[in-house]
């Protein structure tokens, strides 16, 4: 029986204590699983730089593959701006031989031509120098280089003793007449054509508004009063009656006009003399014809 006794009292005891033990566990802050956590942190963070070095790796090959790519291009262009400046020398050489040849075929030509001239002037001076058409021929040596030579006259050369006093170009003073008096000739018939052209006379339509005092206006009074103006250069055309608002109408009429000799400010000032009838006139409208 003491036994009996003695066990329950020590598992009420292991009991208490347990549940106690399990109290105080709960109201602890004990972070149990710490371990783990620092090494799921230390694993992430291993992993993260493995990965950055492949890339690091990478860029850097990448940077070796390019500076490779640009020497391979300067080796490139400067080989073929060597071959191109070969090229552009012995093309250069070539335009300078033809530039030689072609001014040495103009200096041929310009010899030519010379020499020519020196010819010509030859023939002109022993034509000068030759006799009278009824004088026996003179056979004249042929001349070079613009320097004539003597010729062997059988008979002495006939001189015209009126030949310093020869105008061989004649006189220009009779053609400037002739040119003056057919340039005023032509002067004259222009101005004359143009006279006899009609002129164009310049005209504008007007549309004005004519405004009475008030609805018991004679509108008819007042049309007739303003169609009794008149003007050189003025030409009335249609008319209407125009509601304004209460009852009162405006007279809406329009005319033609030359503008050198009408204007709107001189029928504004006719019209407006009609007192009794016309309280203002408006310019509607004013185009060029």
């Amino acid at each position: 029986m003491r036994k009996v006794c003695s066990a329950v009292f020590f598992y009420a005891c292991y009991d208490s204590t347990m549940s106690s033990a399990v109290d105080y566990f709960v109201q602890e802050k004990i972070w149990f699983d710490k371990p783990r956590y620092d090494d799921a942190e230390r694993h992430f963070y291993e992993r993260i730089n493995s990965s950055s070095h492949p890339a690091q790796e990478l860029g850097a090959n990448t940077i070796l593959q390019d500076i490779a790519r640009a020497r391979e291009n300067i080796q490139k262009s400067l080989a073929g701006s060597a071959a191109n400046g070969a090229g552009d020398q012995g093309e250069l050489i070539t335009r300078i031989k033809s530039l030689e040849l072609e001014n040495h075929s103009l200096n041929q030509v310009v010899e030519d031509l010379r020499l020519a001239l020196s010819k010509l002037e030859c023939r002109v001076a022993v034509l000068e120098k030759s006799p009278s058409p009824a004088a026996a021929p003179v056979s004249a040596a042929p001349c070079t280089n613009g320097t004539s030579v003597q010729q062997q006259k059988t008979s002495p050369p006939v001189e015209d003793e009126d030949d310093d006093d020869m105008d061989l170009f004649g006189s220009d003073e009779e053609e400037d007449a002739e040119a003056e008096r057919i340039k005023e000739q032509r002067l004259k018939e222009y101005a004359e054509k143009k006279a006899k052209k009609p002129t164009l006379i310049a005209k504008s339509s007007i549309l004005l508004d004519v405004k009475p005092w008030d609805d018991e206006t004679d509108m008819a009074k007042l049309e007739e009063c303003v169609r009794s103006v008149v003007a050189d250069g003025l030409l009335w055309g249609q008319s209407k009656l125009v509601p304004v608002g209460y009852g009162i109408r405006k007279l809406q009429i329009q005319c033609v006009v030359e503008d050198d000799k009408v204007g709107t400010d001189l029928l504004e000032e006719e019209i407006t003399k009609f007192e009794d009838f016309v309280q203002s006139v408006d310019v509607a409208a004013f185009n060029k014809i």
